[in-house]
């Protein structure tokens, strides 16, 4: 039997395990910081399956690593495992997929890396739709878990149609805030120094700036604190905003100019601001078209075929993009409907339990393990893979 076969029979053979799985994690959404079940249910799979297991790790409680490593040298190979819900709505982005496809995929691989040699990893990383202590890949690359591994691989739920890895934005999450001194709103106006005022200056400040920006950039916020009552001048406000661009350097550029207008508008009035990111910084996903090359040919040897992505398609941002500044990285999009749904809605999380959703953990484990397989039996082709990840991170300095 060929090691390909080994992967596709134990893909086969061990789905039904990872099907209940993934309907478990529907039926019991959590959102970040807050995975408990699903990280357990996850993380002790992966030790039945003979991996060497370590949770609470990076900073996440509810993140984990599993490793194998073979006794003959090779390539250090990563899955990554995504398995929060949204906060209101469950799975409407099919995590619970998500987490239990790269689990299999590790386990297929498990299979034949003690004959191919390498190492074999999954991280758990909590939080990718964000919110409390969210984006967790970020602090996996930040505390050196991707400095000694090769390339990373995974494949989120998608519609209706099989897609290569999409670009996605850079994103920084930033809590805005002011504090003045409160008075009486009526009596004695002039005493107080309202901290309010200052928020509305940065909102449209952040407007005026809106026009001078390149056309990939997004900046969007909401007020979540005003003041106490109308006749006390607001003595603390409050906002919560996104910057988003499409390369890294942007980014930090438009970050710096939001806040400067922060630190304006306290100038203007009196009032102490601060800007700070109140979880990891998301970064832009850098695209390896050669990597993705790889994961299409192995996925037409299974009967499927890749799309063409609508290139006026929206984008969005995910912390895959932090793995793919370090590393070459894949997130290819699986279909798990037969019609166009989008994502984050109830349509959508239906399909992340109905059957060809359940399905698609079969199929994008054995297209995720045979393509690390690729890499592992041709030092050229990843090689390639590794050559083509620096050309597109040089080109992003540029862009």
């Amino acid at each position: 039997m060929t090691r390909r076969d080994t992967i596709l029979r134990y893909a086969d053979e061990k789905w039904p395990e990872y099907r209940q799985i993934a309907l478990d994690i529907h039926g019991k959404p959590e959102v970040s910081n807050y995975e408990f079940f699903a990280c357990e249910r996850l993380s002790e799979q992966m030790k039945k399956e003979g991996f060497s297991v370590q949770v609470d790790v990076a900073g996440h409680r509810t993140g984990f690593t599993a490793s194998y490593k073979a006794a003959k040298p090779g390539p250090v190979l990563v899955f990554l495992a995504e398995y929060d819900a949204l906060t209101g709505l469950g799975h409407g982005c099919g995590h619970n997929l998500f987490g239990a496809t790269s689990c299999l995929a590790a386990a297929a691989l498990r299979q034949v890396i003690d004959e191919t040699g390498g190492e074999v990893r999954l991280y758990g990383t909590p939080g990718e739709e964000g919110g409390e202590n969210g984006s967790a890949k970020g602090s996996f690359v930040r505390e050196g878990f991707f400095r000694d591994v090769d390339a990373a691989l995974c494949v989120h739920p998608g519609s209706d149609r099989h897609l290569p890895t999409t670009k996605s934005l850079g994103c920084a999450p930033v809590d805005i805030e002011f504090w003045g001194r409160p008075s009486h709103a009526a009596s004695a106006p002039e005493k107080g120094i309202n901290a309010l005022d200052a928020l509305i200056l940065t909102y449209n400040g952040v407007n005026a700036l809106r026009q001078h920006l390149t056309g990939d950039v997004r900046i969007h916020g909401i007020i979540t604190h005003g003041g106490d009552a109308p006749n006390i001048v607001p003595e603390y406000a409050a906002a919560k905003f996104f910057i988003r661009a499409a390369t890294a350097p942007r980014l930090e550029e438009v970050y710096r100019k939001v806040q400067r207008i922060v630190e304006g508008a306290a100038a203007m009035t009196g009032a102490k601001g601060r800007m700070q990111p109140y979880q990891n910084r998301v970064e832009n996903t850098v695209q390896t078209p050669v990597f993705d090359a790889v994961y299409g040919k192995v996925l037409e040897s299974l009967g499927e075929k890749m799309s063409v992505p609508d290139v006026n398609a929206s984008i969005g941002s995910s912390d895959v993009g932090n793995v793919s500044q370090v590393v070459p990285t894949i997130q290819p999009m699986i279909s798990i409907t037969d019609t166009p749904t989008p994502g984050h809605s109830e349509a959508f999380k239906a399909a992340a339990c109905a059957e060809k959703g359940l399905k698609s953990i079969a199929l994008g484990a054995k297209a995720l393990a045979l393509t690390a397989l690729e890499l592992i039996e041709h030092p050229d082709t990843l090689a390639a893979v590794k050559a083509d990840h620096q050309r597109a991170l040089k080109a992003q300095e540029t862009a």
